[in-house]
């Protein structure tokens, strides 16, 4: 799997940026990353703070491991 450029703590400060009004054009040509990136991570991410976006992380690893042992 290939690893974010960006941490989780960037792309939630991204999208409380979306949350207070800012156009999401601008935010994504500031940041640097595309419009479908943006709403692909609001769907995945949006409305979590940092220690929901951990403990998400840590399920996901778990079930990697599920599946590696299969």
């Amino acid at each position: 799997m290939k690893k974010s450029r960006f941490s989780e703590t960037q792309i939630i400060a991204v999208l409380r940026q979306a949350e207070g009004g800012m156009p999401v054009p601008d935010l994504c040509r500031e940041h640097g990353i595309s419009t479908a990136s943006f709403y692909k991570s609001r769907a995945k991410h949006g409305g979590m703070d940092a220690s929901m976006m951990s403990q998400m992380k840590a399920l996901e690893d778990g079930e990697a491991e599920k599946q590696m042992i299969r």
